[in-house]
């Protein structure tokens, strides 16, 4: 038999009449029960935590084999802007973090010229360790690890994406076309804009396609709200 909807509503008012008043009588006070609420953000941190950890046990592909050190990322957690690269390279697997080499300079460079600190955004790879020699990930590679990535956009949930280069664009738009026909154009990724742009190594062998990516990153800023110079 189903119950009467006015019974449950006076049930509920009467649960929660009792545990304010047992609040009172304990002498709990405004204050002090703000302090007992869930705290979001700490959860959140824990969950990164638990998922690192996991990334650090990883032993789905041999790449853990041969690295130094995972590469999880790094950044605010609450970032609006989130940056994902393909995998770490030699300067990342020793320090274990991501994009400190002379290609993480550079990033470092432009997200300065953007208006943020790097800790205000948040760095990650598509590969969580380094492939041997720097070269290219192999699809399975990509397979294993592309779980992690997936949770870690989840938890810190940006508003934007920019996937740097032409690996972490095609991964995660499900696409083979090139990052030179991908650049410049806002996807969607699981309700999150995703705006691909030119890799910072390729930048440092190309320079010449600098003023696109600077166009490509005032697009973003322009996103999310943020007045920048016109030149970068």
């Amino acid at each position: 038999m189903a119950m009467n909807p006015v019974i449950n509503r006076a049930e509920t008012l009467k649960v929660l009449r009792n545990t304010l008043i047992g609040y009172l009588n304990l002498g709990i006070n405004e204050v002090e029960f703000e302090k007992h609420k869930p705290n979001k953000h700490k959860s959140k941190k824990h969950l990164l935590t638990s998922l690192m950890n996991e990334v650090f046990n990883c032993r789905k592909c041999p790449l853990y084999k041969g690295k130094k050190n995972y590469v999880f990322g790094e950044g605010d957690t609450d970032a609006s802007l989130m940056f994902v690269g393909e995998a770490p390279g030699y300067y990342e697997d020793v320090d274990g973090k991501p994009f400190v080499g002379k290609a993480g300079k550079l990033l470092t460079k432009i997200i300065k010229a953007m208006g943020f600190e790097r800790d205000n955004v948040y760095i990650s790879n598509i590969l969580k360790c380094r492939p041997p020699n720097n070269r290219d990930p192999l699809q399975e590679e990509i397979e294993s690890c592309l779980p992690y990535l997936k949770r870690q956009i989840e938890l810190i949930n940006p508003e934007i994406i920019c996937t740097l280069g032409r690996f972490a664009a095609q991964t995660l738009i499900g696409t083979d076309v090139t990052i030179s026909n991908l650049r410049g154009r806002i996807f969607s990724y699981k309700r999150r804009k995703l705006i691909p742009v030119f890799h910072p190594s390729f930048l440092l062998r190309n320079p010449q396609h600098k003023k696109e990516t600077w166009e490509d990153m005032q697009m973003i800023c322009r996103i999310l709200g943020k007045e920048i110079e016109k030149n970068g």
